[in-house]
């Protein structure tokens, strides 16, 4: 499939159902929509990003070898869209050592925002306590951070999300 092909068919809500069946039984079509995903400029781009997020749900084995990419392209990445599913797939799967530094930067700085969506920065902050429990050393400070935003900036999400975080943070 041409990623022009696959643009005409995430223009419509109706096809991604079977886009997605179509990429889990024909995974070589995985490659278009990555690059639609992270790279297109189509105002309809970030649907790719949802497709490639549904797609994780049912196969994580095909997404997982694409993390070093998304991590890369939020970088540079400016839609909210695509950064909520680029930052989820990151939050369901194990933060990789060479990109630690990157990510803890880039989400207690997402976090912190009061300028990103609160579904963004619910994400950054679980992946901010993905950090934590793989770097004890970095605990207290990911801790003051999400005790901080949750009292100063409390949304339901931040709340909801953040309390179970906070418990189980504690716990470990």
């Amino acid at each position: 499939m041409t990623e022009q092909q696959m643009m005409e068919l995430i223009d419509s809500w109706e096809n991604l159902n079977f886009l997605m069946h179509e990429i889990l039984h024909n995974p070589e079509n995985l490659t278009v929509l990555t690059q639609i995903a992270l790279y297109g400029k189509q105002p309809k781009s970030w649907r790719a990003a949802w497709l490639m997020d549904k797609i994780h749900e049912k196969e994580p084995v095909l997404i997982r070898p694409l993390m070093p990419q998304i991590i890369e392209q939020l970088k540079v990445e400016k839609s909210e869209g695509k950064k909520r599913h680029l930052l989820k797939l990151v939050s369901l799967n194990p933060v990789p050592g060479e990109s630690l530094g990157f990510l803890t930067d880039y989400c207690i700085s997402v976090f912190m925002s009061s300028k990103e969506p609160i579904a963004v920065r619910v994400y950054a902050m679980q992946i901010l306590h993905n950090i934590a429990s793989l770097e004890p050393d970095l605990k207290p400070e990911i801790l003051a951070i999400m005790e901080h935003e949750i009292e100063n900036h409390p949304s339901a999400g931040l709340l909801s999300r953040g309390r179970k975080l906070l418990k189980s943070l504690a716990k470990s």
